[in-house]
């Protein structure tokens, strides 16, 4: 299998279980998705209120011209939430993008975590793509981010997605074959995507079924790990079992059920001002979990 469909076969599996790990309102998360009050969510007041109105003004104008629905969520902290975990949870509730073309973008900046993430909908992938998407956090926002300048950073990396799903953003990127290697997965990450996939993929399919369903949690893991051999993907079956396990004897010892106080914590709720757009909503989009990190 080429080193392309691995990496799609990789991401659909990971897809699929966020999307289900989403859908399942049993499980309680540690920090709530703050209702989408416009295009611009400020919860940590970092926007000055011209800039905030300025960005609003750009995303209503771009989604005017091409559908597109772009967002920017700026928290003070995620609470220990995975960065990744929840900007996507962030994108499927909000529901960002049009149905049946899926062309939502969110931008999320963690204050007090340093950390920014660009959570692309399925139709803008091919356009949005994760290597573009890093390079807009590393080239635009956190170059800002680190000097200080938080407003100007966010606009530039807003700037920069509207420009390159327009087409004129023009990027200096030369990529080199250590930069092109770095898109296929190492053996490494393979196994630690395999046993993170896996034990989220336990987690929520067994809630409140027997224990053994929890072994598909391992098939997963070897199913992912498996591009990198065979051998690894036995291992990160293992790892995930036994991590499963684990789950299972420290929820006995509370005295729940299987599921049952994992991922809950101090679920509180968001307060503040938001930037302008009063009246948007999502369009119905989703997300398979598309785009990049970063941190500054």
């Amino acid at each position: 299998m080429r080193g392309r469909d691995r990496k799609q076969t990789v991401s659909f599996i990971l897809a699929c279980v966020l999307s289900l790990a989403s859908a399942v309102t049993s499980l309680s998360f540690a920090l709530d998705v703050p209702p989408l009050t416009g295009r611009v969510v400020d919860l940590a007041h970092v926007l000055p209120a011209d800039v905030a109105a300025s960005l609003a003004n750009d995303l209503e104008a771009h989604e005017t011209k091409t559908s597109n629905q772009v967002a920017v969520l700026i928290l003070p902290s995620l609470e220990g939430e995975p960065l990744e975990s929840f900007s996507h949870r962030v994108g499927t509730t909000w529901k960002l993008g049009q149905k049946g073309t899926e062309n939502g973008v969110l931008l999320l900046v963690a204050l007090r975590e340093r950390k920014v993430r660009i959570e692309v909908g399925y139709g803008l992938e091919g356009t949005l793509t994760d290597l573009r998407s890093a390079h807009i956090i590393r080239q635009e926002i956190v170059p800002r981010f680190r000097s200080g300048d938080l407003p100007g950073g966010i606009a530039a990396g807003v700037h920069a997605i509207l420009g390159t799903i327009e087409g004129t953003y023009k990027a200096e990127e030369v990529l080199s074959g250590h930069a092109r290697s770095d898109q296929e997965p190492t053996a490494f990450q393979y196994v630690i995507i395999g046993i993170v996939v896996g034990t989220l993929a336990g987690i929520v399919l067994s809630h409140g079924l027997q224990r053994t369903r929890a072994l598909l949690g391992s098939l997963l893991a070897f199913l992912v790990a498996q591009f990198a051999s065979v051998g690894l993907g036995l291992l990160a079956a293992g790892v995930t079992a036994f991590l499963l396990w684990l789950i299972l004897q420290a929820n006995r010892g509370r005295g729940g059920g299987w599921g049952e106080g994992f991922m809950i914590g101090p679920g509180g709720g968001f307060g503040g001002s938001f930037g302008g757009g009063g009246g948007f909503s999502g369009g119905g989009g989703d997300f398979g979990g598309g785009g990049a990190s970063g941190d500054w």
